[in-house]
């Protein structure tokens, strides 16, 4: 291949407009890895501005992101090239000229797995990157205390290693649409529009043309309610529901490891109760989600989330305490704000605007298509507890365990891709998931894709939860993997059935032998559940049984667990 310039699809091309650009980009981008290549240019002999975007996710989302920012340049005339932090060098870095950065915080602040090795390299980093300009754009959840916290970070040390911001970090929270959208904009202006005529589109290191999807998250899909039973036994403390969504006219596809995203409805009474305090009749005219209005009631259903207050409502109401010698309390959802201070005088209007927009909930996806078509299956825990004196609900687990009626509710979805958390494409690969409580979610489903397509590869599965009487989730199919062969190993923790709580990391040190071994035969080593507990443990727990029973040093082991992950075969969806 010639190294001056790229190929290019002419005009005359049997394709779309939008599949020539695609095209155009995909092969520009393509070119422009080539080693010692010269920026590509389109047949008019423009030269094309190169763009790196690089992503760190842990669910999708921002890696969905940063192929659509790549789709947005390629049509404004840049050269996009997109990849992931583990495909990036400090090397490779220093030669980057314009670099954006999408990345997602994990934990406590923490990178995402696909950025951690990256990461701790550019802490270590010694040389500068004056060539380097760059804009990161950081996702999060304002729920949380170190709100996009690794974004932050990854730009404070950008800039101390000497690269030029071109564009102040942008911080999305879960409504990320609007912020992301300006932020790209003016990223790209700010980067310098190439010359004119420029024509080029996506190009990205692992692309495939696709069918544009009819149903997004902005445009969910009306789906039916089939099913929606309860899981846990009499007596169990926990309410875990299996949900069955009917997708068979949809047109939506899914893979095992995907999460299905859920438009969730408020609960009516605690709409009556914010109603009943601001002395709203619920019939008032108000704006609503399509541009137009709807009365009150339904919009606070519907539109406008009644968990966590703004900023904004909050300095609206609050300050009316100053002076009442009574000290403000931790005001952790709306009722709680409008319920600590005297009835406040704001008009409907006013008060919907001071809310934020409801979000929808990613659920891991618990079914493979080859086993259900038509169908999807969600693993749900009602989320439910008691905080200052008040029982509170979570919005969206509630709603698919106690108010969607089998046969008649239709809820908005649409399919969250997960491409970085799939079962491993070689069918005789051996495979180790730890997934206890809901985490057994997508495990069903890389079990029933397994058994499907005759794959060969040994399975073991490490499952707990409290009381293995009410609380043992899917046990029959389980039990039933088991008989045939298709779990070759099942570990299970029981954390109340003995006075001592024993939890699926003590169960991976007492077969740690055989977990290493299994390692060592090329096995894939999957987690999903809690973030901020198990998995910490369960990933300290991996490290240890690599040092114990690898004999190796704590160093060693690190590296060990490290070349898991960069190599694909530790991967997690943690949440």
């Amino acid at each position: 291949m010639s190294t001056s310039q790229a190929p290019f699809l002419p005009e005359t091309a049997p394709f779309s407009p939008e599949q020539r650009a695609w095209l155009n980009g995909f092969l520009a981008g393509l070119f422009s890895r080539h080693q010692g290549a010269t920026p590509p240019s389109t047949a008019a002999g423009n030269t094309l501005v190169p763009l790196t975007l690089i992503w760190g996710s842990q669910t999708g989302t921002a890696e969905g992101l940063a192929k659509r920012a790549a789709k947005e340049a390629g049509r404004q005339g840049f050269a996009p090239i997109v990849l992931e932090f583990t495909q990036v060098s400090l090397e490779q870095l220093a030669t980057f000229e314009n670099l954006l950065v999408i990345t997602s915080t994990y934990g406590d602040g923490e990178p995402p797995d696909n950025a951690k090795a990256f990461w701790r390299n550019l802490r270590e980093a010694a040389h500068t990157l004056p060539k380097v300009r760059y804009s990161v754009c950081a996702i999060g959840d304002s729920n949380y205390a170190l709100f996009c916290q690794f974004g932050k970070d990854v730009d404070a040390r950008l800039e101390k290693l000497g690269a030029l911001r071109v564009l102040d970090r942008t911080d999305c929270d879960v409504d990320y649409e609007e912020k992301f959208t300006a932020w790209l904009g003016n990223a790209l202006a700010a980067f310098g529009k190439p010359k004119s005529g420029t024509k080029v589109a996506l190009a990205d290191t692992t692309v495939s043309i696709e069918t544009p999807v009819a149903y997004t998250r902005t445009r969910p899909y009306p789906a039916l309610v089939k099913e929606s039973r309860k899981l846990n036994g009499e007596g169990s403390s926990k309410a875990v529901h299996h949900v069955v969504f009917d997708l068979q006219d949809a047109g939506l596809a899914y893979s095992a490891g995907d999460a299905l995203g859920v438009w969730p409805l408020n609960c009516p009474e605690l709409v009556s109760e914010v109603l009943e305090v601001l002395g709203f009749d619920g019939e008032e005219e108000v704006p609503a989600s399509s541009g137009g209005t709807a009365s009150l009631r339904h919009a606070l259903t519907t539109v406008y989330d009644l968990v966590k207050p703004t900023a904004e409502l909050q300095a609206r109401l609050c300050p009316a305490l100053a002076g009442t010698g009574q000290s403000t309390p931790a005001l952790p959802h709306v009722i709680d704000v409008l319920k600590a201070v005297p009835p406040p005088a704001l008009k409907a209007g006013d008060f919907v605007r001071l809310l934020r927009k409801i979000q929808p909930r990613l659920y891991s996806i618990s079914s493979s298509p080859l086993a259900h078509p038509g169908e999807v299956h969600l693993t749900v825990g009602a989320v439910r507890y008691d905080l200052l004196g008040r029982a509170r609900k979570g919005i969206c687990s509630t709603y698919l365990a106690d108010r969607v009626v089998a046969g008649e509710t239709q809820v908005g979805v649409f399919i969250h891709t997960n491409a970085s958390f799939r079962p491993p494409q070689n069918p005789s690969t051996p495979m180790i998931m730890v997934g206890p409580g809901t985490g057994i979610a997508p495990f069903r489903a890389f079990l029933e894709e397994r058994e499907a397509k005759g794959a060969t590869g040994k399975n073991w599965l490490f499952f707990g939860d409290q009381r293995a009487a009410t609380d043992f989730l899917y046990r029959d199919q389980l039990e039933h993997w088991c008989a045939t062969g298709l779990l070759t190993r099942l570990d299970t923790a029981f954390s109340r059935d003995q006075a001592e709580k024993i939890y699926v990391q003590q169960r991976m040190l007492e077969a740690g032998e055989q977990l290493y071994a299994w390692l060592e035969a090329g096995a894939h080593f999957y987690v999903c559940g809690d973030a901020s507990r198990m998995a910490k443990d369960v990933d300290n727990t991996l490290h240890l049984v690599v040092e114990r029973f690898g004999r190796k040093t704590r160093e060693e082991s690190a590296a060990y667990v490290e070349n898991l992950r960069s190599s694909k075969r530790y991967v997690r969806d943690v949440y």
